[in-house]
């Protein structure tokens, strides 16, 4: 008796081949704690990668998150705007200290911060004299934001930006690595990124001083003495020695995993476009995404079937799918919060929530697994 076929995840963990190589020599050489050779290569492997002037290897995204808001002294009484077409945990460094979110809007070339509703929020801010603390980017699957508009705006009114490119990890801006454009940029290697350390993430940027101070902070902030002494309240963030090795496996195989992941979106496009109803997230000229999730869309005029429904059916297929983000102004943990839109009388990150629908798309999956996915998402809108 055979096993049957394996379900296909939306992006599962997949290893290189030196991962367990790396975590021997962690073991060999005792470097089990959150410090050690590793650690350190890591750091300075991620930092050169995307180019940048340094980076600290942390136990998640959210924590770098929440170190750069420390580092940029965000607390009670204070208002950030943020993404409103992402993950909850973009958002909750925010309220960790005490500020206040504001969403901005997605726009419809690159799904990302509008710069429309940026400028509209900056300028009635402005004459109020309420402007953000910061401004939080986030570069959803894969995909950077439109950052020069959106750096001239916030460099006029003297607002500091934090990039969230924890999907966006190989993707580019122009000729710039998706995660360097902002004050910090950070990363994560959560299980289904697309390269992982199992849970971890990095904070970069060019401010070493300032990468020297959440390093700090996220080792418990121990004053330099001889004993245990605290002046400040810190974290146990840091990344272990161990998970450390994996990422630098995992680092190796970047570039490949970028080309795999655009080469499985260019293949459900191809063969699944002359669909009626049918769309895809878009890709400006200014933009080269790593295309971490491939993103269908549903036109509810000319196609029957809405995503939650074709998600169904490909579950009953064994293949599991995930809808497009919802927006943070429709969690109920935000309501009442403040928001603004693309333009008057249209929300595209709410169009995106009820039109998207995120595809299989690791790169561990095989031609004939993504075959399965595409004869069945046929199946179901034919």
């Amino acid at each position: 008796m055979t096993d049957g076929p394996r379900r296909i995840l939306l992006s599962p963990p997949h290893m290189g081949g030196r991962e367990l190589e790396m975590v021997r020599e962690a073991f060999d050489t005792n470097w089990i704690a959150p410090v050690g050779p590793h650690v350190d290569a890591f750091e300075a492997e991620i930092a050169a990668k995307v180019g940048t002037g340094g980076a600290v290897a942390l136990s998640s995204g959210t924590a770098a998150i929440h170190l750069a808001v420390r580092l940029l002294g965000i607390g009670r009484g204070d208002r950030v705007y943020c993404s409103c077409l992402t993950f909850v945990a973009s958002v909750n460094p925010v309220l960790h200290e005490g500020a206040e979110p504001v969403f901005i809007d997605s726009e419809p070339q690159s799904w990302n911060m509008s710069p429309a509703a940026l400028e509209r929020a900056l300028d009635r801010d402005s004459k109020a004299g309420t402007l953000p603390a910061a401004v939080i980017v986030v570069n959803i699957y894969g995909q950077s934001a439109d950052m020069a508009p959106i750096l001239e705006l916030c460099d006029a009114h003297g607002v500091p930006v934090i990039e969230d490119a924890a999907e966006s990890l190989g993707a580019r801006y122009r000729n710039h690595a998706s995660g360097t454009l902002g004050r910090f940029g950070v990363y994560s290697f959560n299980g289904n990124k697309i390269i992982t350390t199992s849970g971890g993430g990095a904070l970069v940027g060019a401010d070493t001083e300032a990468l020297a101070e959440a390093r700090w902070l996220a080792q418990q902030a121990r004053d330099p003495a001889p004993h245990y002494q605290h002046s400040t309240v810190g974290y146990n963030y840091r990344l272990s020695n161990v998970l450390a090795g994996i990422g630098r496996a995992q680092l190796g195989k970047l570039d490949d995993r970028v080309r795999r992941r655009r080469a499985i979106f260019d293949r459900y496009r191809q063969e699944l476009s002359g669909i009626d109803g049918v769309g895809w997230m878009p890709e400006p000229e200014w933009s080269y995404s790593n295309r971490w999730l491939s993103v269908i869309t549903l036109d509810p005029d000319r196609q029957a079937i809405r995503p939650a429904e074709l998600m169904y059916r490909l579950d009953q297929r064994d293949i599991e799918a995930r809808p497009a983000w919802k927006p943070m102004q429709l969690q109920p943990l935000f309501d009442g919060a403040e928001y603004f839109a693309h333009e008057e009388g249209r929300s595209v990150s709410e169009e995106i929530f009820r039109t998207g629908l995120c595809l299989p798309s690791g790169t561990g999956m095989t031609a004939d697994e993504q075959g399965h996915v595409i004869d069945a998402i046929r199946e179901a809108l034919d």
